[in-house]
């Protein structure tokens, strides 16, 4: 037979070796600029490539050439549209925060006009939030008494906000957007569900008139709180609370239901609104136990630079607030913008958003704003109201603005439980227990980490819960990385594929060959299990053979197209594999190490220890030419004597 035939026809080989500088150059530059931001400035004259520039930095300042008539008319639309549940969620969540309600309207003026020129989503509408308001208030809360000092909770809460721009601003600006994303789906849908729960339990406060409430927000305390004060509860403010908590549920089953009447749950949170501030004037409901916003201050936000408590005893509190509240606003944002950006076919720059969500809310803070992001709820009504651009943010902070100017005395006599009422509504919708369903079904770890970032938010604290699931998320990261699986591969029936034999219990085993798959990285972490487990993988595969008539193990051949890279540790432990069955008269082969791989494995000099000759571009090569050799021993019984092992080890 023709030896030549059986030999492999592609050779695996090396990268050619670059210098150490380029090699540094294109690593850095895979990592913090994957999506290579400036390749349409190459080539171009300075003038053009400061207006790219320009451009990149401020998306307004791309689209606004081309912005058309039609298009303005439909951002008025939705503008006006989402300006009607900006104005009640804004004094709804500021309520939350526990800052004066204006300040939930200034957080609607300035910085969605800073993300119309900064950010890169058409539809994202910006506004307070729920998670970011409970947050604020349980984290600030613990320091400083809003209602014994409410001056320095203010001047703390403006400084977080600034501390989250800070951070959200540094993420996009030096590329490390990928932080980001240690906060996974299972941690989200978990910590949002918790965070919504809370904020319904802590609405209980107005639903039942409650002057004194406790400041913690786990479900202990809470019922402890409600069930102490039975005697203060308020049956007005109960039915009024149900009456317009009905009203809103019905509003948003309408508009689930009617696609076309998407505005009848839009302008149900301001409808409650006019008619509870109605219903208490006409009544004097005031005077029998309804609690109402009282005076809201008119005029455009004031200045609050001056307000930033940066030489306050509780600054570290502060900043704490900002990174933990700038993560959890960017996380929703970017994930609302990515969501509504799918519907519409573009695409939205990661790193662009954290810039645009850092600046306005620096600028907020400093002009009388807490943190904003953008919401699911506002955003999707942006949306279904057909909004083209960002203008349509430019839209209703332009309609906030006449509200501040003109309009705040008419929400004077507005009842508290009204503003709980939106807030409940809007925080049942958070409550995903779909996903959760979900989650179970497909990966139960991943539902291991939603529900407990959801029990821990409901039994410890907002901090708690999100803590307990970065950390398991991390563990399990650990875990894939130090446990990496391996699996033998076996051939399919008439064919030169080869598999996974617990996937396909046809792929038949190769007799006298053991194949394996590597399928992760090799590094420190993982390098003696890997070891280990190799070894393990050769115990059982020879144990199986000694009862039956089947050939003995002669070959193994590691399989490393998913090892897409590899350190010092690994070489080693690749280096011990290879002693390890030289003494126990077993050939090693590989199969299509990668670029990264082959050169690390050259320079060790692991590749000349093996034989070049052993490196195969294919599973189905390096089979044949291993049964070619088997088959040569069968042929010549001299040669099934054991080979000695190779001196160059």
């Amino acid at each position: 037979m023709d030896t030549t035939a059986l030999e492999c026809r592609h050779r695996v080989v090396a990268p050619p070796s670059k210098p150490f500088f380029k090699s540094l150059k294109s690593s850095l530059k895979e990592t913090f600029f994957p999506d290579d931001p400036f390749r349409q400035s190459k080539g171009q004259p300075p003038a053009r490539k400061l207006v790219l520039g320009l451009q990149y930095f401020m998306p307004i300042l791309e689209w606004a050439p081309r912005y058309t008539f039609q298009s303005f008319k439909a951002d008025v639309v939705a503008g006006i549209t989402i300006a009607s549940l900006a104005v009640p969620q804004g004094i709804s969540y500021a309520g939350l925060a526990n800052l004066p309600p204006v300040i939930g309207l200034y957080s609607s003026f300035v910085p969605p006009l800073i993300y119309a020129m900064l950010g890169s989503s058409k539809d994202l509408a910006i506004g307070t939030v729920a998670v970011a308001s409970l947050l604020i208030s349980s984290m600030i809360g613990k320091v400083v008494n809003p209602v014994d000092n409410l001056k320095l909770y203010v001047q703390l809460a403006f400084t977080a906000t600034f501390f989250a721009g800070v951070f959200q601003a540094s993420l996009g600006f030096l590329r490390l957007g990928f932080i980001v994303d240690f906060l996974s789906h299972a941690t989200i849908v978990g910590f949002m569900g918790g965070a919504a729960t809370v904020v319904c339990l802590q609405q209980l406060k107005g639903f039942l008139g409650l002057v004194h409430f406790t400041h913690a927000t786990d479900l202990v305390s809470v019922v402890r709180s409600i069930l102490s004060q039975t005697n203060q509860w308020r049956w007005e403010s109960g039915v009024l609370g149900c009456c317009f908590l009905s009203f809103l549920l019905l509003a948003r089953y309408f508009s689930k239901k009617k696609a076309p009447f998407f505005w009848v749950n839009a302008m149900a949170p301001l409808i409650s609104v006019i008619l509870g501030s109605l219903l208490v004037y006409i009544t004097h409901a005031e005077n029998h136990g309804v609690q109402v916003i009282g005076h809201l201050k008119k005029g455009l936000n004031p200045p609050s630079l001056s307000q930033l408590a940066f030489g306050s005893e509780y600054l570290t509190t502060a900043i704490k607030t900002g990174v933990i509240t700038g993560i959890i606003a960017l996380a929703e944002g970017i994930a609302v913008g990515r969501s509504f950006a799918m519907f519409k076919n573009y695409h939205i720059d990661g790193n662009k958003e954290m810039i645009a969500f850092g600046m306005m809310n620096i600028a907020g803070s400093c002009t009388s704003c807490y943190l904003t992001t953008g919401p699911f709820s506002r955003t999707a009504v942006n949306f279904n109201a057909g909004c083209k651009t960002a203008v349509s943010n430019i839209v209703m902070a332009t309609a906030v603005m006449i509200t501040l100017l003109f309009l705040t005395p008419l929400f004077h006599y507005t009842p508290l439980v009204v503003l709980s009422s939106i807030i409940i509504a809007a925080m049942l919708g958070l409550i995903d227990y779909q996903a959760a369903i979900h989650l179970w079904q497909v990966d139960k770890f991943d539902f291991v980490i939603c529900i407990s970032s959801y029990l821990g938010v409901v039994f410890g604290s907002v901090e708690v819960g999100l803590v307990m699931a970065v950390a398991i998320s991390l563990l399990r990261v650990l875990l894939y990385v130090a446990r990496p699986r391996t699996h033998i591969l076996g051939n399919m029936p008439n064919s030169m594929i080869y598999r996974n034999v617990d996937q396909y219990p046809v792929a038949n085993p190769v007799p006298g060959i053991l194949i394996l798959h590597i399928d992760a990285p090799i590094y420190f972490a993982n390098a003696n299990y890997l070891r280990e487990r190799i070894s393990r993988w050769i115990d059982e595969e020879e144990e199986k053979l000694k009862p039956s008539s089947e050939k003995e193990l002669q070959y193994v051949i590691l399989d490393m197209s998913a090892v897409g890279s590899i350190d010092t540790s690994g070489i080693s432990m690749l280096e011990e594999v290879k002693k390890n069955m030289d003494s126990r008269s077993l050939k090693l082969a590989m199969v299509n190490p990668g670029s990264e791989l082959m050169r690390k494995l050259n320079k060790s000099k692991l590749i000349e220890a093996i034989g070049q000759e052993r490196i195969y571009l294919t599973v189905g090569e390096a089979v044949g030419a291993c049964n070619f050799m088997l088959h040569s021993c069968n042929l010549n019984p001299k040669a099934v004597k054991p080979e000695a092992p190779d001196s160059n080890v």
